[in-house]
């Protein structure tokens, strides 16, 4: 919906030694003089708002057009703006309104310049790639007059009319809000110093808009995925929930049509075009389907040690059930009732994780909640996908329980409301969840279309393939879309997805994905979960990066360093005896031996110690999950040392006392609050 309060949509910035100017400007790229500026100063880091005319420094000062004000991030030395400087514009339209995709960001120290010398110390230096990286990799999407975090029944139900867009915003989804909370702040507290225009709410997630036609009829189809901020993380350091009732991999996705009556549609007949030369479609029907996904919502984790399947953990903690209950119970506040849909293996190193889940949802005893259990690695073996048919045919009465969202031009109320949500879950929330949301979005979306006449009861969307093979490859991007920002690849099994078969070149493609997140998630992913940290606010700098030596720094047994460079020098020096020219007549066996013996020796020190190797995030070190000695389940405790962690235990607490509790800000400690204090949080959430 639109807002009373629009955003600027772009600004000509100004830096000075000692300010930074925001002015904004209108489509043509020309100062707007009826609109107020926003001031940074350098010294102060005060934020004010004043007249353009007024405050507009000299033009040689004029550096770059922005298209967006993401936030203020604190650091250890300064605090610094984050901008987007590039977008580009989604295909279609939202109700009018344009949806842009933030492709180009720069990251600026509002400290003036003769602070040059604080601002590129290592640590800082550090913290700020990982904020660069971090929005490198993402895909984040913005609208200066759509609200894109909330569902199409949201906005319809409680209407944004007369208030600014970030007041009315799904705060789950509003990815910048930590960054974004002293312009919010500012907002709240003094009247006179209204930022709302310059509060830019981004979306995490994806976005695709196709027009398509079955028959004569057109309309747009969208699919929205909104990740949210909580709990944000990657594939095996964020598993389950935490104690206030967030999930890891929590994603809302949306399906969505436009369409309009058949007066509406028959004036159309392909001759007017609107935005982008589609033809124009006002919408005058809409019709949604949201679905949910997220992980397993109690506690575990898996843990990295090398080997290619980590050590399950399962953690029977004092307040499970109640951050299961919290979990719940806001899903069932937002949705409505909850289909819990479950696809983890039933044997195995999966079967665990079935069984706790199984185990809390029966102790909760919660009103409006099902369970549901789908063996999808059993009932589709052989690659035969089709038989996630009798998973649909097993929940289509409870699918038309939950319905559908119907909003329509003529009635100010929604004119159909879905009262449900199916909340699908497999080991990582990303493979065998979209095959099946895709495969539960396809029959809704058939339900949606026989309600309005596009479709006859007896007819099929896999009778028009030309919509199906658009259908099948934007449910398979948004596959993608999930997989990389949580696993660091594209998903599996999306050959399923895009063509409706299981193919063999899909299972090399597999194959390949599954190598390069081994790769990642053992060895680059500690960085990627840092940046999510420090972004989301879920660790907060102190002031001094001398406080923070230890990202910088490693702090393991100086045997344990030296073990790979050990490993890569014997293999040189076996190639290199094979290769290299040779003076002598003697045998290579008893040197070819010896470097042999060091590779067995430094192989087996490193697969013995592999969780020493596993790059952990340092801003909030897993100490509890890896040292966990509780009652649950634990598959095993391999690559943690011989007899116990060589040198791992003490390194990793002594990183985790320095980071967790010295000078790690309120989002480590908040998170560690007592069960009683979680259920009064839960009271103010539900109430």
């Amino acid at each position: 919906m639109a807002s009373s309060k629009a955003l600027h949509q772009s600004f000509n910035l100004y830096i000075t030694p000692d300010v930074y100017l925001f002015e904004p400007t209108d489509s043509n790229g020309n100062a707007d003089t009826f609109s107020k500026s926003l001031v940074i100063s350098r010294h102060s880091a005060e934020i004010t708002l004043s007249d353009s005319s007024v405050s507009t420094p000299s033009k040689s000062f004029h550096a770059l057009t922005v298209y967006g004000i993401m936030g203020i991030l604190p650091l250890t030395t300064t605090d610094y703006l984050v901008l987007i400087t590039g977008r580009s514009p989604a295909r279609g339209r939202m109700n009018g309104h344009t949806i842009y995709l933030a492709t180009e960001f720069r990251v600026l120290p509002i400290a003036t310049p003769s602070a040059n010398t604080l601002i590129s110390h290592p640590v800082e230096r550090h913290l700020v790639g990982l904020v660069e990286n971090h929005l490198s990799a993402s895909v984040l999407w913005f609208s200066y007059g759509w609200d894109l975090t909330r569902s199409l029944q949201a906005q319809a139900l409680r209407p944004s009319e007369g208030k600014a867009l970030w007041e009315t915003l799904d705060d789950r989804f509003f990815w910048n809000k930590y960054i974004q909370s002293r312009f919010i702040d500012i907002t709240t507290s003094n009247s006179s110093q209204d930022l709302s225009q310059f509060i830019l709410p981004v979306m995490y997630g994806s976005f695709e808009m196709r027009q398509l036609h079955i028959g004569r009829i057109p309309f747009n189809f969208v699919l929205i995925s909104r990740r949210s901020r909580y709990r944000a993380g990657t594939r095996y350091f964020t598993r389950g929930i935490d104690s206030e009732g967030h999930v890891a991999n929590y994603n809302e996705t949306e399906q969505i049509i436009f369409i309009d009556d058949e007066d509406d549609a028959a004036s159309q007949n392909g001759s007017s075009y609107g935005y982008g030369g589609l033809t124009e479609v006002k919408g005058t029907t809409r019709m949604s389907f949201v679905q949910t996904r997220g992980s397993a919502p109690f506690y575990w984790a898996e843990i990295n040690n090398l080997r290619y399947k980590p050590d399950l953990q399962i953690m029977e903690k004092s307040d499970t059930l109640v951050a299961f209950r919290l979990h719940i119970r806001e899903q069932l506040q937002v949705y409505g009732k909850q289909l819990l849909l479950n696809l983890v293996k039933q044997k195995g190193h999966e079967k665990p994780v079935k069984e706790a889940y199984e185990r809390v949802v029966s102790d909760s005893k919660l009103p409006d909640v099902r369970y549901e259990y789908y063996d999808f690695a059993t009932e589709t073996k052989g690659m035969k996908f089709e038989k996630i048919k009798s998973l649909i045919d097993r929940l289509r009465d409870q699918l038309e329980e939950i319905g559908y969202c119907r909003v329509s031009d003529t009635s100010s109320a929604p004119v159909r409301q879905q009262n449900g949500v199916v909340r699908t879950n497999c080991m990582d929330c990303l493979d065998r969840t979209n095959v099946v949301q895709s495969a539960l979005a396809k029959e809704v979306l058939t339900m949606q279309l026989r309600s309005i006449g596009v479709l006859s009861e007896k007819e099929s969307l896999d009778d028009h393939e030309d919509f199906m093979e658009v259908f099948r490859n934007v449910w398979a991007d948004h596959a993608d879309y999930i997989s990389k920002a949580y696993s660091g690849t594209g998903a599996l099994k999306t050959d399923y997805t895009r063509t409706g078969k299981r193919t063999k070149q899909g299972l090399i493609q597999d194959g390949q994905n599954s190598i390069v997140r081994y790769l990642k998630n053992n060895y680059f992913d500690g960085h990627r979960q840092d940046a999510l940290d420090l972004f989301s606010g879920a660790w907060i700098p102190r002031k001094g990066p001398a406080m923070a030596l230890a990202l910088v720094t490693d702090s393991r047994p100086l045997v344990t360093q030296a073990m790979p460079y050990v490993l890569f020098f014997s293999i040189f020096m076996v190639f290199a005896g094979m290769i290299l020219p040779r003076q002598s007549k003697y045998s290579l066996y008893y040197y070819n031996l010896f470097w042999f013996l060091f590779i067995t020796i430094s192989l087996v020190y490193i697969l013995g110690h592999g969780v020493e190797y596993v790059q952990w995030p340092r801003l909030n070190p897993p100490n509890e999950v890896i040292f966990y000695e509780g009652p649950g389940y634990k598959s095993g405790r391999k690559g943690t040392g011989f007899t116990i962690p060589f040198g791992l235990h003490d390194h990793l607490l002594k990183r985790g006392v320095k980071l967790g509790g010295t000078f790690s800000g309120s989002g480590a400690q908040h998170r560690r609050g007592r069960a009683d204090e979680i259920e009064m949080g839960l009271k103010k959430r539900t109430d």
